[in-house]
Protein backbone atom coordinates (compact mmCIF):
# COMPACT_ATOMS: atom_id res chain seq x y z
CA UNK A 1 0.00 0.00 0.00
CA UNK A 2 1.12 3.52 -1.03
CA UNK A 3 0.53 6.28 1.60
CA UNK A 4 1.05 9.80 0.90
CA UNK A 5 1.62 11.98 3.93
CA UNK A 6 1.14 15.66 3.57
CA UNK A 7 -0.05 17.54 6.29
CA UNK A 8 0.33 21.11 7.22
CA UNK A 9 1.77 22.62 10.58
CA UNK A 10 -0.65 22.07 14.01
CA UNK A 11 0.28 25.93 14.54
CA UNK A 12 1.78 26.53 18.43
CA UNK A 13 2.07 22.76 18.89
CA UNK A 14 4.25 20.79 15.77
CA UNK A 15 5.50 21.53 12.11
CA UNK A 16 4.46 19.72 9.52
CA UNK A 17 7.33 17.93 9.43
CA UNK A 18 6.56 16.78 13.05
CA UNK A 19 3.52 15.46 12.62
CA UNK A 20 4.41 14.10 8.94
CA UNK A 21 7.39 11.90 11.30
CA UNK A 22 3.90 10.84 13.71
CA UNK A 23 1.95 9.94 10.95
CA UNK A 24 4.92 7.94 9.24
CA UNK A 25 5.91 6.16 12.59
CA UNK A 26 1.70 5.39 13.12
CA UNK A 27 2.08 3.97 9.42
CA UNK A 28 4.37 1.68 9.49
CA UNK A 29 3.44 0.19 12.78
CA UNK A 30 0.04 -0.85 11.66
CA UNK A 31 0.62 -1.34 7.74
CA UNK A 32 4.21 -2.37 8.13
CA UNK A 33 4.14 -3.67 4.55
CA UNK A 34 3.35 0.00 3.47
CA UNK A 35 5.58 2.43 1.60
CA UNK A 36 4.68 6.00 3.03
CA UNK A 37 6.27 9.33 0.70
CA UNK A 38 6.74 11.88 3.34
CA UNK A 39 5.65 15.36 2.29
CA UNK A 40 4.79 17.92 4.49
CA UNK A 41 3.37 20.99 2.61
CA UNK A 42 3.02 24.26 2.57
CA UNK A 43 0.15 27.24 0.64
CA UNK A 44 3.40 28.82 -0.69
CA UNK A 45 4.15 30.78 2.42
CA UNK A 46 6.72 29.57 5.42
CA UNK A 47 8.01 26.28 4.77
CA UNK A 48 7.88 26.30 1.08
CA UNK A 49 11.91 26.37 0.64
CA UNK A 50 11.92 23.18 2.40
CA UNK A 51 9.31 21.28 0.22
CA UNK A 52 11.21 22.57 -2.69
CA UNK A 53 14.87 21.31 -1.13
CA UNK A 54 13.09 17.89 -0.77
CA UNK A 55 10.97 17.44 -4.04
CA UNK A 56 11.99 20.24 -6.57
CA UNK A 57 14.99 19.97 -8.90
CA UNK A 58 17.59 22.90 -7.84
CA UNK A 59 19.29 23.36 -4.79
CA UNK A 60 19.75 26.31 -1.82
CA UNK A 61 21.49 29.00 -1.60
CA UNK A 62 22.35 31.78 0.90
CA UNK A 63 23.07 35.44 0.48
CA UNK A 64 23.74 38.39 2.78
CA UNK A 65 20.60 40.66 3.61
CA UNK A 66 18.52 41.89 6.75
CA UNK A 67 16.08 41.55 8.81
CA UNK A 68 13.03 43.81 8.83
CA UNK A 69 14.90 46.29 11.49
CA UNK A 70 18.10 45.77 9.28
CA UNK A 71 19.97 43.86 11.37
CA UNK A 72 22.31 41.74 9.14
CA UNK A 73 21.75 38.24 8.34
CA UNK A 74 22.45 35.18 6.03
CA UNK A 75 19.53 34.13 3.90
CA UNK A 76 18.97 30.99 2.14
CA UNK A 77 16.77 30.80 -1.07
CA UNK A 78 15.81 28.33 -4.11
CA UNK A 79 17.30 28.25 -7.00
CA UNK A 80 15.59 26.19 -9.75
CA UNK A 81 17.70 23.79 -11.55
CA UNK A 82 17.88 25.86 -15.06
CA UNK A 83 19.01 28.68 -12.73
CA UNK A 84 16.80 31.16 -14.19
CA UNK A 85 14.60 31.25 -11.72
CA UNK A 86 14.20 31.06 -7.84
CA UNK A 87 12.11 31.08 -5.10
CA UNK A 88 12.67 33.51 -2.20
CA UNK A 89 10.11 33.44 0.50
CA UNK A 90 9.75 36.76 2.55
CA UNK A 91 9.91 35.28 6.31
CA UNK A 92 13.31 34.31 5.71
CA UNK A 93 14.31 38.45 5.94
CA UNK A 94 11.17 40.56 6.47
CA UNK A 95 9.44 38.04 9.00
CA UNK A 96 8.27 38.65 12.74
CA UNK A 97 9.71 35.12 13.59
CA UNK A 98 13.29 37.09 12.42
CA UNK A 99 12.62 39.58 15.12
CA UNK A 100 12.75 40.49 19.06
CA UNK A 101 8.99 40.93 20.15
CA UNK A 102 10.24 44.49 21.45
CA UNK A 103 11.03 45.25 18.01
CA UNK A 104 7.93 44.38 16.28
CA UNK A 105 6.28 47.68 15.04
CA UNK A 106 4.71 47.75 11.46
CA UNK A 107 5.59 51.40 11.12
CA UNK A 108 8.86 50.97 11.56
CA UNK A 109 10.25 47.35 9.86
CA UNK A 110 10.69 47.26 6.29
CA UNK A 111 10.93 44.57 3.03
CA UNK A 112 14.54 46.17 2.13
CA UNK A 113 15.98 42.57 3.27
CA UNK A 114 13.67 40.77 0.61
CA UNK A 115 14.63 43.20 -1.79
CA UNK A 116 18.87 42.59 -1.65
CA UNK A 117 17.50 38.71 -1.76
CA UNK A 118 16.01 39.43 -5.25
CA UNK A 119 19.18 41.05 -5.79
CA UNK A 120 21.24 38.50 -5.38
CA UNK A 121 19.08 36.35 -7.75
CA UNK A 122 18.94 38.78 -10.15
CA UNK A 123 22.83 38.88 -10.36
CA UNK A 124 22.77 35.27 -10.61
CA UNK A 125 21.14 35.73 -13.68
CA UNK A 126 17.87 34.80 -13.00
CA UNK A 127 15.05 36.35 -15.40
CA UNK A 128 12.07 34.42 -13.07
CA UNK A 129 11.37 35.12 -9.39
CA UNK A 130 8.38 33.13 -7.12
CA UNK A 131 8.54 35.49 -4.00
CA UNK A 132 6.87 33.29 -1.02
CA UNK A 133 4.74 36.32 1.17
CA UNK A 134 3.10 34.80 4.94
CA UNK A 135 4.55 35.51 7.96
CA UNK A 136 5.41 38.94 7.33
CA UNK A 137 6.58 41.76 10.29
CA UNK A 138 5.82 44.54 7.88
CA UNK A 139 3.56 47.17 6.55
CA UNK A 140 5.51 48.64 3.67
CA UNK A 141 3.23 47.71 0.72
CA UNK A 142 6.64 46.64 -0.90
CA UNK A 143 8.14 49.92 -0.70
CA UNK A 144 11.31 47.84 1.15
CA UNK A 145 11.77 46.12 -1.18
CA UNK A 146 11.62 48.15 -4.73
CA UNK A 147 13.96 50.61 -2.97
CA UNK A 148 16.57 47.70 -2.66
CA UNK A 149 15.96 47.79 -5.99
CA UNK A 150 17.48 51.50 -6.87
CA UNK A 151 13.77 53.19 -6.88
CA UNK A 152 13.44 56.50 -4.65
CA UNK A 153 10.21 57.30 -2.61
CA UNK A 154 9.75 60.94 -2.71
CA UNK A 155 8.20 63.10 -0.18
CA UNK A 156 6.48 66.79 -0.88
CA UNK A 157 9.80 68.78 -0.46
CA UNK A 158 11.82 66.37 -3.29
CA UNK A 159 13.39 64.56 -0.52
CA UNK A 160 13.80 60.80 -0.25
CA UNK A 161 11.93 58.81 2.10
CA UNK A 162 12.80 55.99 4.30
CA UNK A 163 10.37 52.94 2.91
CA UNK A 164 8.61 52.11 5.77
CA UNK A 165 5.17 52.34 6.99
CA UNK A 166 5.39 55.42 8.80
CA UNK A 167 6.11 57.33 5.32
CA UNK A 168 3.63 56.15 3.17
CA UNK A 169 1.42 58.93 4.15
CA UNK A 170 4.32 61.37 3.02
CA UNK A 171 4.77 59.57 -0.18
CA UNK A 172 3.90 62.30 -3.56
CA UNK A 173 5.96 60.03 -5.87
CA UNK A 174 8.26 57.21 -6.95
CA UNK A 175 11.39 57.44 -8.74
CA UNK A 176 12.46 54.78 -10.38
CA UNK A 177 15.07 56.25 -12.76
CA UNK A 178 17.91 54.33 -10.78
CA UNK A 179 15.88 51.05 -10.67
CA UNK A 180 18.49 48.19 -11.40
CA UNK A 181 17.06 47.38 -15.36
CA UNK A 182 16.90 43.76 -14.87
CA UNK A 183 13.83 44.39 -12.70
CA UNK A 184 12.62 45.10 -16.17
CA UNK A 185 13.17 41.97 -17.55
CA UNK A 186 12.23 40.09 -15.09
CA UNK A 187 8.92 38.38 -14.47
CA UNK A 188 7.54 38.64 -10.56
CA UNK A 189 4.76 35.89 -9.41
CA UNK A 190 3.96 36.25 -5.92
CA UNK A 191 2.33 32.82 -4.03
CA UNK A 192 -0.67 34.20 -2.74
CA UNK A 193 -3.31 32.56 -1.05
CA UNK A 194 -5.28 34.73 0.44
CA UNK A 195 -8.38 37.21 -0.92
CA UNK A 196 -7.64 40.49 1.45
CA UNK A 197 -7.64 43.54 -0.85
CA UNK A 198 -5.09 46.44 0.52
CA UNK A 199 -7.82 48.68 2.05
CA UNK A 200 -11.18 48.49 3.93
CA UNK A 201 -11.88 46.51 6.89
CA UNK A 202 -10.91 43.54 5.56
CA UNK A 203 -7.72 44.58 4.12
CA UNK A 204 -4.28 44.60 5.33
CA UNK A 205 -3.97 47.27 8.39
CA UNK A 206 -7.19 46.38 9.73
CA UNK A 207 -6.89 42.62 9.47
CA UNK A 208 -3.24 42.02 10.00
CA UNK A 209 -1.39 44.58 11.84
CA UNK A 210 -2.30 44.05 15.04
CA UNK A 211 -0.60 41.16 15.07
CA UNK A 212 2.93 42.63 13.97
CA UNK A 213 3.14 45.14 17.11
CA UNK A 214 0.53 47.91 15.92
CA UNK A 215 -2.13 49.66 18.42
CA UNK A 216 -5.36 50.78 16.50
CA UNK A 217 -4.53 54.15 16.12
CA UNK A 218 -1.07 52.79 14.37
CA UNK A 219 -4.03 51.00 11.79
CA UNK A 220 -5.63 53.79 11.27
CA UNK A 221 -2.38 55.62 10.06
CA UNK A 222 -1.06 52.54 8.17
CA UNK A 223 -4.47 52.72 6.38
CA UNK A 224 -3.95 56.41 5.72
CA UNK A 225 -0.84 55.54 4.64
CA UNK A 226 -1.83 53.01 1.81
CA UNK A 227 -4.63 55.04 0.93
CA UNK A 228 -2.16 57.94 -0.34
CA UNK A 229 -0.09 55.24 -1.76
CA UNK A 230 -2.59 53.76 -3.34
CA UNK A 231 -3.35 57.22 -5.28
CA UNK A 232 0.50 57.80 -6.20
CA UNK A 233 0.41 54.65 -7.75
CA UNK A 234 -2.55 55.46 -9.85
CA UNK A 235 -1.51 58.48 -10.68
CA UNK A 236 1.91 57.79 -11.55
CA UNK A 237 1.16 54.34 -13.03
CA UNK A 238 -2.41 53.78 -14.12
CA UNK A 239 -2.72 50.90 -11.75
CA UNK A 240 -5.58 50.45 -9.08
CA UNK A 241 -4.32 48.62 -6.48
CA UNK A 242 -6.40 49.17 -3.62
CA UNK A 243 -9.24 46.28 -4.82
CA UNK A 244 -6.81 43.41 -5.95
CA UNK A 245 -7.80 40.70 -4.44
CA UNK A 246 -4.76 39.32 -2.43
CA UNK A 247 -3.38 42.76 -2.58
CA UNK A 248 -3.18 42.86 0.83
CA UNK A 249 -1.22 40.25 1.77
CA UNK A 250 2.28 40.63 4.02
CA UNK A 251 1.74 44.13 4.60
CA UNK A 252 0.58 45.13 0.92
CA UNK A 253 3.62 43.30 -0.79
CA UNK A 254 1.01 42.04 -3.29
CA UNK A 255 -0.45 45.42 -4.18
CA UNK A 256 2.72 47.33 -4.00
CA UNK A 257 4.90 45.22 -6.18
CA UNK A 258 1.91 44.31 -8.22
CA UNK A 259 1.51 48.16 -8.95
CA UNK A 260 4.89 49.34 -9.65
CA UNK A 261 6.97 46.62 -11.34
CA UNK A 262 4.17 44.45 -12.76
CA UNK A 263 4.29 41.15 -10.42
CA UNK A 264 1.38 38.92 -10.82
CA UNK A 265 -0.58 36.91 -8.10
CA UNK A 266 -1.05 33.35 -7.98
CA UNK A 267 -1.90 30.74 -5.93
CA UNK A 268 0.93 29.47 -3.95
CA UNK A 269 -0.49 26.03 -3.25
CA UNK A 270 -0.66 25.45 -6.96
CA UNK A 271 2.73 27.01 -8.28
CA UNK A 272 4.04 24.52 -5.62
CA UNK A 273 2.08 21.37 -7.00
CA UNK A 274 3.17 22.01 -10.04
CA UNK A 275 6.57 22.19 -8.97
CA UNK A 276 6.71 19.07 -7.00
CA UNK A 277 4.87 16.99 -9.13
CA UNK A 278 2.46 16.67 -6.40
CA UNK A 279 -0.84 15.59 -8.74
CA UNK A 280 1.19 13.09 -10.28
CA UNK A 281 2.59 11.49 -7.19
CA UNK A 282 -1.11 11.73 -5.81
CA UNK A 283 -2.43 9.56 -8.75
CA UNK A 284 -0.11 6.71 -7.37
CA UNK A 285 -1.64 6.24 -3.84
CA UNK A 286 -3.93 4.30 -2.12
CA UNK A 287 -3.99 6.11 1.13
CA UNK A 288 -3.84 10.01 1.84
CA UNK A 289 -2.64 11.62 5.19
CA UNK A 290 -3.56 15.26 5.90
CA UNK A 291 -4.32 17.36 8.75
CA UNK A 292 -3.75 20.60 10.42
CA UNK A 293 -4.40 22.26 13.57
CA UNK A 294 -7.50 23.79 13.35
CA UNK A 295 -9.91 22.55 10.61
CA UNK A 296 -13.44 24.06 10.06
CA UNK A 297 -15.46 26.47 7.96
CA UNK A 298 -13.05 28.66 7.29
CA UNK A 299 -10.57 25.92 5.91
CA UNK A 300 -12.43 24.86 2.97
CA UNK A 301 -11.83 28.66 1.76
CA UNK A 302 -8.41 27.44 0.78
CA UNK A 303 -6.25 25.74 4.07
CA UNK A 304 -4.17 23.22 2.34
CA UNK A 305 -6.06 20.24 3.97
CA UNK A 306 -8.87 20.90 1.78
CA UNK A 307 -6.79 21.59 -0.79
CA UNK A 308 -5.28 18.01 -0.82
CA UNK A 309 -8.79 16.80 -0.79
CA UNK A 310 -9.65 18.65 -3.72
CA UNK A 311 -6.83 16.69 -5.38
CA UNK A 312 -7.86 13.34 -3.94
CA UNK A 313 -11.33 13.39 -4.86
CA UNK A 314 -10.47 13.63 -8.34
CA UNK A 315 -8.78 10.42 -8.11
CA UNK A 316 -11.18 8.59 -5.43
CA UNK A 317 -8.36 8.26 -3.44
CA UNK A 318 -9.27 7.62 0.36
CA UNK A 319 -8.51 10.23 2.73
CA UNK A 320 -7.96 10.85 6.62
CA UNK A 321 -7.94 14.41 8.13
CA UNK A 322 -6.52 14.79 11.49
CA UNK A 323 -7.09 18.28 12.95
CA UNK A 324 -5.82 19.04 16.64
CA UNK A 325 -9.61 20.77 17.09
CA UNK A 326 -12.73 20.34 14.36
CA UNK A 327 -16.16 21.71 13.94
CA UNK A 328 -16.30 20.18 10.45
CA UNK A 329 -16.64 15.89 10.67
CA UNK A 330 -17.97 16.19 7.24
CA UNK A 331 -17.37 18.29 4.49
CA UNK A 332 -20.30 18.08 1.47
CA UNK A 333 -19.27 17.23 -1.62
CA UNK A 334 -16.02 14.98 -0.12
CA UNK A 335 -17.39 11.59 0.19
CA UNK A 336 -13.57 9.81 0.33
CA UNK A 337 -12.27 12.23 3.20
CA UNK A 338 -12.59 11.64 6.91
CA UNK A 339 -12.17 13.75 9.42
CA UNK A 340 -10.78 13.27 13.27
CA UNK A 341 -10.01 16.01 16.03
CA UNK A 342 -7.13 14.37 17.96
CA UNK A 343 -8.44 16.70 21.07
CA UNK A 344 -9.72 14.70 23.68
CA UNK A 345 -13.45 15.46 24.77
CA UNK A 346 -12.48 16.25 28.25
CA UNK A 347 -9.22 18.18 27.49
CA UNK A 348 -9.24 22.02 26.91
CA UNK A 349 -7.51 23.37 23.76
CA UNK A 350 -4.53 24.55 26.25
CA UNK A 351 -4.12 21.46 27.75
CA UNK A 352 -4.64 19.52 24.26
CA UNK A 353 -1.47 21.64 22.61
CA UNK A 354 0.98 20.92 24.68
CA UNK A 355 0.07 17.12 24.81
CA UNK A 356 -0.74 17.29 20.81
CA UNK A 357 2.10 14.75 20.28
CA UNK A 358 0.33 11.95 22.18
CA UNK A 359 -2.95 12.86 21.42
CA UNK A 360 -2.44 13.11 17.01
CA UNK A 361 -0.50 9.54 18.19
CA UNK A 362 -3.51 7.83 20.04
CA UNK A 363 -5.80 9.47 17.39
CA UNK A 364 -3.63 8.02 14.42
CA UNK A 365 -3.65 4.94 16.46
CA UNK A 366 -7.08 3.94 16.86
CA UNK A 367 -8.42 5.39 13.45
CA UNK A 368 -6.22 3.36 10.95
CA UNK A 369 -6.55 0.24 13.69
CA UNK A 370 -10.73 1.01 12.25
CA UNK A 371 -9.41 1.23 8.35
CA UNK A 372 -7.52 -2.11 8.79
CA UNK A 373 -9.97 -3.61 9.86
CA UNK A 374 -12.67 -2.17 7.34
Amino acid sequence: MNVLIIPDSFKGSLTAREVAEIMEKKITQIFPKSISHIMPFSDGGEGALNILEDHASGNMVNCEAQDAVGNPLKVPYFLFENGNSAWIELSKTSGLTQIKETDQNPLKTTTIGTGKVIIDALNRGCSKIYLGIGGSATHDLGTGIINALGAKLIDSKGKELFPNGENLINIKSIDLSKMNPRVFETKFIIACDVQNPLLGINGSAHTYAKQKGASQEMVNQLERGGKNFADVVERQFGEKIDRISGGGAAGGVSAGLSGVINAKLEEGFELLTQHTNLKSIIKEMDLVLTGEGSFDAQSTYGKLPYKIAQLTKKYNIPTLLFAGKTSLIKVSGFPELKVYETKPKDMSIEEAMQGATENLGISLEKVLNDYKRN
